[in-house]
């Protein structure tokens, strides 16, 4: 074979494995935004570049494979959501205390789902990977939680913890596999909460 057309050879080929790798990273990029949401951007802006965020999520993605996150028993998800009807009905009365109520009450739910209850870091870690619409509200939740324990947050403040730890809880509260496709929940589950 001629060493020129062998050449050529080469080169389409190593243009044919360069466009196959940049399609499979752009198809990669594609999925990860799609699954995470905003938790995608978020990884990107605080990790300050697309290969690590994208990296991060995926390990996350890998760890929390590995955990038992099962979804509740019509029963639970019954009596958390009682509950969660509790500490709200006590929020006129005791803005502090259902605040402090409702952030144990998350963690409870996000524990009997399986989740590890370690660093909150790692919380909202392991939530974004099946609740990436949600997890800002679970950050932001528990900011104001955090800042309610040093006196620095009013009580619309503390309103405002609840119902982002609300958002959080709703879609926690699943009785069907967070695997399955979103549409599959529940019908009674989707007003319950």
């Amino acid at each position: 074979m001629d060493s020129n057309l062998m050449l050529v050879v080469l080169v389409i080929l190593a243009l044919i494995a360069l466009a196959l790798f940049f399609y499979q990273r752009k198809t990669r990029s594609d999925h990860l935004r799609r699954d995470f949401g905003p938790e995608y951007s978020r990884a990107v802006h605080d990790l300050g570049s697309r290969d690590k965020a994208e990296a991060e999520l995926l390990a996350r993605r890998k760890r929390v494979e590995e955990l038992d996150i099962v979804p509740l028993s019509p029963a639970d998800a019954q009596r958390f959501n009682q509950a969660w009807r509790s500490v709200q009905a006590r929020f006129v009365d005791n803005p502090r205390g259902s605040l402090a109520e409702a952030d144990v009450l998350v963690r409870q739910l996000m524990e009997t789902r399986g989740y590890p209850v370690g660093d909150f870091e790692r919380r909202a870690a392991d939530i974004s990977v099946h609740h990436p619409q949600v997890v800002d509200h679970y950050r932001v939740a528990h900011d104001l939680a955090e800042r309610e324990r040093s006196g620095q947050v009013d009580t619309e403040g503390m309103r405002q913890a609840v119902i982002h730890y609300r958002a959080l809880f709703a879609d926690l509260l699943q009785t069907e596999d967070p695997r399955e496709p979103r549409g599959h929940r529940h019908p009674e589950m989707r007003s319950s909460a």
